[in-house]
């Protein structure tokens, strides 16, 4: 699917895929170094002597990621204070998200996802009009824990809601209107809404043209905005549920011949849970 989006954004791509469902009590991290691809090891050992329990880590392309069981609060604490340079890419009990300049069919095969699996994931494919081309502006961006999001468009208002966002205490890793979006249903959710009303609340508060698709530990959603000016083609079986840019994406998923395929209307927030759609 991210290859069949390579004409729509060759600049950078990127995707998060969730698995291991969170289980146990382990939390994961998936990290870039800007400043040196090499020190992972020496980290793992300084995070176990910090936080007081075992670290694995694995080396992914760019990336690490390290699993510890601690808390998520914690551990992005210890990194703001003793490793600022560090990007924390995603965290959470089942995310795992990886991003990187680059043609799609370069960046997944780098990091390997055709050998990864799990139970749903979403993924990004970035022409630039924003913001910088770099590892940190691509998408998708962390929001909250196991909490991310993807955007096709333009906000016209992300740096008044960004001030907003920061009075509330919220931090910000880039300039780019796609995270401000990301924090936003982060915020709306740390207040008490689910996934499908913090989409519903941003079709108020955002202004521009948008198409996202925002996930959790237990599904996915997807809104365009009231005019709908960016595209997007759903297509749903008995087995699965997937969304695109453009349909050649989803041609040669199996079953595609059969399944039900529809544009998702202006202003209305679709969304997927693990047992039930709405």
């Amino acid at each position: 699917m991210l290859i069949g989006m390579s004409q729509r954004g060759p600049d950078s791509t990127g995707f998060a895929i969730y698995r291991d469902n969170g289980l146990d009590d382990s939390v994961k991290l998936t990290l870039f170094n800007g400043m040196s691809p090499s020190g992972w090891d020496d980290l793992a050992a300084e995070l176990e002597t910090a936080v007081g329990v075992s670290v694995s880590l694995e080396i992914h392309s760019s990336h690490a990621m390290v699993t510890a069981r601690c808390t998520v609060d914690d551990i992005l604490e210890w990194f703001a204070r003793h490793h600022p340079e560090i990007r924390i890419v995603g965290y959470g009990h089942s995310i795992e998200i990886y991003k990187e300049m680059g043609l799609p069919a370069d960046v997944v095969g780098r990091f390997g996802l055709a050998d990864m699996s799990g139970s749903h994931g979403i993924g990004h494919t970035r022409m630039a009009t924003e913001s910088a081309v770099t590892t940190e502006h691509s998408h998708p961006f962390i929001a909250a824990s196991d909490i991310c999001l993807v955007h096709n468009g333009s906000l016209s208002n992300h740096n008044r809601l960004r001030r907003r966002l920061q009075k509330y205490g919220m931090s910000f890793q880039t300039d780019n209107d796609s995270e401000v979006a990301a924090r936003y249903v982060a915020y709306r959710m740390a207040e008490g809404a689910s996934l499908r009303e913090a989409l519903e609340a941003a079709l108020k508060d955002l202004d521009g043209f948008y198409t996202f698709a925002a996930s959790t530990i237990d599904g996915f959603a997807v809104v365009r905005d009231g005019i709908a000016c960016k595209p997007a083609v759903m297509a749903e079986t008995d087995d699965w549920v997937a969304m695109a840019s453009e349909f050649r994406s989803l041609a040669h998923l199996p079953g595609a011949d059969v399944a039900k395929v529809w544009e998702p209307e202006p202003g209305v927030v679709y969304s997927w849970g693990r047992e039930q759609t709405e």
